[in-house]
């Protein structure tokens, strides 16, 4: 019942159809694990899913995907972004005077707005079909967040709610750590190391008592690093493609060179330490197909 549903979406999301061909042998059999857990979960409240990726493996694609068979089959589901609760260009301006000027740039824990990630879980899970909950929206191509009065808005009740982002379900790294600089931003721009302390002292606070509140953890594992660094490259160009002339968010090489870097050792560190961790993770390729599945939930794997 799935093939046409897959279908449309490759065409839909200019996906190539290799996509389509993963779709039918890796996603839709994880639809029955879900349909399991929230059979369980009858009465629970809605059923709240992480997909985890570094930047490019697709976890937002996965995400779509996910939110296009489970409504096929009556399953009422909110589609959440972390980085749809970066902080304010403004609010970061703050973080950066006050705390470190590498607050400045978005992306890693301490710049979401993790209060309002939680208050937007509890309504979704609170909602019924008279509530109308508001999803907050961030523009990457200004680097702000978008007005609320043009932000997407959802009613009850949610059986699912998807959140994905790049760094869900991480534990905090030991401060021991974080002694040794991973990288040229680290080495000059955070030479006492006061910025990744902070980042990893976020990352264990707030965001654990987020990441908690999931049932499955999903993660979409990159080959390694440097496929991320490429894949990374990619996104920004259709950012660029796709966006005004001289739209201030869309960065130059040597710009993204240095943004990737705010995301190193924490995308290093997922991916040492999320297979582990997680319930599912699929394996990915260079060319992002996906090569196999390791299950921990006590399925096949």
């Amino acid at each position: 019942m799935y093939q046409q549903l897959i279908d449309d979406f490759v065409i839909q999301e200019a996906l190539p159809q290799t996509y389509s061909e993963d779709a039918q042998t890796w996603i839709v059999p994880l639809l029955s694990q879900i349909e399991d857990q929230l059979q369980r979960r009858q009465q629970k409240g809605p059923l709240i899913l992480g997909i985890n990726g570094a930047q490019g493996t697709g976890k937002s694609t996965l995400a779509k995907l996910l939110t296009s068979l489970l409504e096929a089959r009556r399953h009422h589901t909110a589609n959440l972004s972390i980085d749809d609760f970066y902080y304010s260009k403004s609010r970061r301006k703050q973080l950066a005077a006050k705390i470190h000027p590498l607050l400045a740039s978005r992306g890693v824990p301490g710049t979401h707005d993790t209060q309002l990630l939680s208050q937007k879980l509890q309504e979704l899970s609170a909602a019924t079909a008279s509530d109308r909950v508001v999803l907050p929206a961030f523009d990457k191509a200004i680097d702000d967040c978008i007005a609320v009065e043009c932000c997407p808005s959802i009613n009850g009740p949610i059986d699912v709610i998807i959140i994905e982002g790049w760094f869900i379900g991480a534990l905090p790294q030991r401060s021991a750590e974080l002694d040794t600089p991973l990288n040229a931003l680290e080495a000059v721009a955070d030479a006492d190391g006061s910025w990744r302390h902070y980042v990893n002292d976020q990352l264990g606070q707030n965001y654990q008592e987020l990441f908690n509140q999931l049932h499955l953890l999903i993660v979409l594992q990159a080959p390694d690093f440097a496929q991320v660094f490429a894949w990374r490259r990619l996104q920004e160009e259709k950012l660029r493609q796709h966006s005004p002339s001289g739209a201030s968010g869309v960065m130059l090489e040597v710009e993204l060179d240095r943004f990737i870097q705010h995301f190193e050792r924490i995308t290093r560190h997922c991916l040492a330490s999320l297979p582990q961790q997680a319930d599912i993770v699929y394996q990915l390729d260079k060319r992002h197909r996906i090569t196999g599945k390791l299950d921990n939930t006590g399925g096949n794997g």
